[in-house]
């Protein structure tokens, strides 16, 4: 049927809001969350852009891995828990738990209070950039969106969360 048929670019998604995808996830919001702090996670351009120098409106990383881990207790248990609410499927869950034990390892090595650049600078850093960008991108294809996009801010995130 013409005009009924999905997009490939947004293969389960409807509209966007503010950007992030209305999607068929029952718990979009925490979607949401996990995706923004992932995509910060993932991407050395924006820590060195943003973070390092400080660009408000984008938090720091213990902002990113308190989004990550906030709502869904992720640091508690695995994101298998959440298929069918937050998570499409399995590979999502496992990519998103291989990035969340990752970053935590290292929030713990060097605190949750440290500087941008102390996490930057653990040996064990480059492996948890590269664990979040594979969930990044996974979870931003599978919404139909752009994994290379820039990160968007965290006014632009509760913006989208406000919407109905």
């Amino acid at each position: 049927m013409q005009g009924t048929e999905r997009s490939s670019r947004r293969p389960r998604g409807s509209t966007t809001m503010a950007g992030m995808p209305l999607n068929d996830m029952p718990w979009w919001r925490w979607r949401a969350n996990v995706r923004s702090a992932l995509h910060m996670l993932s991407d050395p351009v924006f820590h060195q852009n943003c973070w390092l120098a400080g660009v408000p409106g984008y938090g720091d990383v213990t902002d990113a891995v308190y989004r990550l881990v906030e709502d869904t207790w992720l640091d508690n248990w695995s994101a298998e828990k959440y298929v069918g609410a937050v998570f499409r499927d399995g590979e999502e869950a496992a990519l998103v738990d291989a990035a969340v034990l990752r970053v935590l390892r290292i929030m713990h090595q060097v605190g949750a209070d440290a500087p941008v650049a102390d996490y930057l600078g653990h040996p064990g850093w480059p492996e948890a950039v590269a664990a979040a960008r594979d969930a990044h991108v996974r979870l931003a294809v599978n919404d139909g969106e752009d994994p290379d996009a820039p990160p968007r801010t965290l006014d632009e995130l509760a913006a989208a969360a406000r919407v109905v």
